[in-house]
């Protein structure tokens, strides 16, 4: 399936980098000084997820909270993450397509993965995010490449492989962070290949 492919575009968090740290330093945050309990919050969350909504804003909406601030800082990258883009880059073009607060250049080059890239289209840089169309055809754009040899990789179904497949991308589902709880709900949300781990990837391509 992806033996024409020139390009591997990646989502960044939740996909290269593990949130979960940072969802959990956000939900203390928000229930501070309330008698909400932080497992209880996430168990409310997951279950937003199973339903296909979007869990986090579900939750702070069920117990009238207000969404504390993002703390980047507490993001990390995904084992296997560093061995997998080197192994790549020796075959592909790499690319980033991800909705993102400002500095992801920054934070990537503070993980060691920056040079792996040679695009990065990000919403903050695009002034829009997915899932529109318009930044992934800007990604396109630039690699000047034919969207059939393109692959689009993330954890999203809703932002990332429908969006993505309804181009013409190849997808690949990466069932990590919240989002895993999610399943597919159309034709377009189906991603041509799935895998649990981001490490994964290296042996779809052979590397």
């Amino acid at each position: 399936m992806f033996s024409d492919i020139l390009w591997i575009f990646f989502d960044m968090g939740s996909t290269l980098v593990d949130e979960q740290q940072a969802f959990r330093h956000r939900v203390r945050d928000a229930i501070k000084g309330t008698d909400i309990g932080e497992e209880q919050f996430y168990q409310t969350m997951i279950s937003y997820y199973q339903q296909n909504k979007k869990g986090d804003k579900e939750a702070f909406a069920f117990y009238n909270l207000a969404k504390p601030e993002w703390h980047s800082e507490d993001e990390v990258l995904y084992a296997g993450v560093k061995e997998c883009l080197n192994r790549l880059k020796g075959r592909y073009r790499l690319g980033i397509i991800a909705n993102q607060l400002p500095g992801a250049c920054k934070r990537l080059e503070q993980w060691g993965i920056l040079q792996e890239f040679s695009l990065i289209v990000t919403s903050d840089r695009e002034g829009v995010a997915k899932p529109d169309p318009r930044i992934f055809e800007a990604a396109l754009q630039r690699a000047d490449c034919p969207v059939e040899r393109c692959v689009m990789i993330g954890d999203r179904l809703d932002n990332d492989i429908a969006p993505a497949k309804k181009l013409g991308f190849k997808t690949i589902w990466v069932k990590q962070g919240l989002n895993a709880y999610t399943s597919p709900t159309s034709q377009w949300e189906q991603a041509d290949t799935v895998v649990d781990k981001i490490e994964q990837i290296m042996a779809l391509f052979g590397v």
